[in-house]
């Protein structure tokens, strides 16, 4: 392991020896860890490394088992449940941590109301969250209520209430998740605005190319265990990625292995309109990988909920193998032979406060029934079977899945959506907020199901992601396809060229390989 080079002094805020265990499983092996006023130290690894307990750890969320916290170069023990913001460590979690019906200015001085006279000095507040807002040159009004915010600007309302209250150590875990790449852009914006104001920002990302452009340091963690801190101008994101993993990564995305060319076609579309979509039409073969690539709101997802029965459609038809469907619910489209795995993991894909088995199997019920009560020994070989297939890796099976990191909350819905034995999978966002080791991993189990002879719809805004595992890329724009790409054309420029409205080609061309 090496060592840290150019490390800036005097750390803000240091670690050192860190090591932690749940019970009698250890996670963290003497972890060393510091940063300086106006740094941004990134800290990556795979999935399951350790950087979600170590983060935790640092702003006293967690408590180390052994080792010590050094702030401003004086031994410390972090107050628990977040009281370490009094000292300006502030974390904001990847899951946004806002009230929803909290009005901006409120959500900015939560937990520090300011009063007069014993009652709330709401005038006050409202001025001051103005004056933060406006240091952060944010354009959000501060009497909006926070649902009405996009993720991009809730984003930003956590950094204002962050600076409200002193943050000396910000520590942001993936931040830019779901952020467009222009949201992208402000949001770095904002960091370097801090920085220069002396803020140190700890920042966690699975984006290796984000990390490049804005860390000065970064920490690696693999297995629990630091492997190595080092200036970004000694790294690549090849030699970043094989030292998360442990090995290269020439060969990330598999040998594509084309579908034959009079496969049947397995899913028709035709003229579908629905909320966000507008006459969409294409085919989709059997063997077949589809990518739907497009900037975030150009409609993809929409269009994928609308044909499985999660939206109604207004017009349109749909035919799966031949016979003309109608789905108005999940169930049904199932029962098709048609799966759905949503991009939203925690929020609609899993029951994160459950186990491994009962989240695996609530598709297919029916199907581990015994004399109408729940098989758990057939519950229990559907789970050996999927661990052993997806490489799901767990403590034990009865760890809720909200334990799970985040690669590992991924396979196993990869998992729960072919539990059904689906012959069509339409795959939304399969890879996002998950390492690069687990991604490779999921790429190839992508190829091999397309080889068995499964049709795949991936819907990503990772576009290397499309380029490399996609036959044909449909590119939309504003509800519709712009553009498709086959073969040498399924380029990134060309893809942004539809997907900015630059290039347009004739109305549903192309819709079929």
């Amino acid at each position: 392991m090496s060592s840290a080079e150019g490390t800036p002094a005097p750390a803000v805020l240091s670690a050192h020896r860190i090591s932690k265990s749940f019970g009698e499983i250890p996670v963290l092996f003497s972890i060393d860890f510091d940063i300086a006023p106006g740094e941004v130290h990134a800290i990556i690894g795979e999935n399951g490394a350790g950087k979600s307990t170590l983060i935790k750890i640092l702003s006293g969320f967690e408590r180390p088992t052994s080792g010590t916290i050094s702030f401003d170069d004086q031994p410390i023990e972090l107050p628990p449940n977040g009281a370490a913001e009094a000292l300006g460590i502030v974390l904001i979690h990847q899951e946004l941590n806002l009230a929803e019906d909290l009005t901006v200015a409120a959500s900015i001085f939560l937990g520090r109301e300011l009063k007069k006279f014993g009652f709330l000095d709401l005038g006050e507040m409202r001025r001051r969250a103005v004056a933060v807002l406006d240091t952060l040159h944010v354009h959000v009004d501060p009497d909006a209520r926070i649902n009405s915010l996009s993720v991009a600007d809730k984003q930003m309302v956590e950094i204002a209430k962050a600076i409200n209250r002193d943050a000396r150590v910000l520590i942001m875990d993936e931040p830019t998740a779901v952020l467009s790449m222009s949201e992208t852009e402000t949001l770095f914006a904002q960091i370097r605005r801090l920085t220069a104001r002396g803020v140190a920002v700890i920042f966690i990302s699975h984006k290796l190319d984000e990390i490049m452009e804005l860390a000065q340091r970064v920490t690696v963690l693999r297995d629990g265990q630091l492997i190595a801190t080092i200036g970004t101008e000694a790294l690549t994101p090849d030699s970043i990625a094989q030292m998360m993993v442990g090995r290269e990564l020439s060969n990330l995305y598999p040998p594509k292995h084309e579908p034959d060319v009079d496969a049947p076609v397995v899913l028709s579309v035709r003229n579908l309109v629905a909320p966000g979509v507008r006459d969409v039409s294409f085919d989709l073969r059997r063997g077949e990988i589809l990518g739907f690539a497009g900037l975030i709101g150009s409609g993809r997802t929409a269009v994928a909920e609308a044909i499985v029965g999660l939206m109604p459609h207004e017009s349109g038809a749909i035919t799966v193998n031949g016979r003309a469907e109608n789905f108005t619910k999940v169930a049904q489209s199932v029962a098709a032979g048609l799966a759905y795995m949503t991009k939203d993991r925690k929020g609609k894909g899993l029951l994160l406060n459950m186990g491994l088995q009962p989240n695996l199997t609530l598709l297919t019920l029916k199907n581990n029934l015994r004399y109408g009560f729940i098989d758990g020994q057939s519950e229990g070989r559907a789970l050996e079977r999927a661990v052993r297939r997806f490489d799901i890796r767990a403590r034990d099976a009865s760890v809720k899945v909200g334990q799970l990191s985040g690669g590992n909350q991924q396979k196993l819905m990869l998992g729960k959506t072919m539990e059904s034995e689906p012959d069509i999978i339409i795959m939304d966002e399969p890879t996002r907020g998950i390492d690069v080791g687990t991604k490779q991993q999921i790429y190839h189990i992508i190829a091999a199901l397309a080889a068995e002879g499964k049709s795949i719809i991936l819907i990503s805004s990772e576009m290397q992601e499309v380029i490399g595992l996609s036959h044909r890329v449909m590119v939309m724009r504003t509800g519709r396809f712009a553009g498709v790409l086959e073969g040498a054309e399924i380029t990134e420029a060309e893809i942004m060229r539809y997907a900015a409205g630059i290039k347009q080609s004739g109305h549903n061309e192309h819709i079929s390989a």
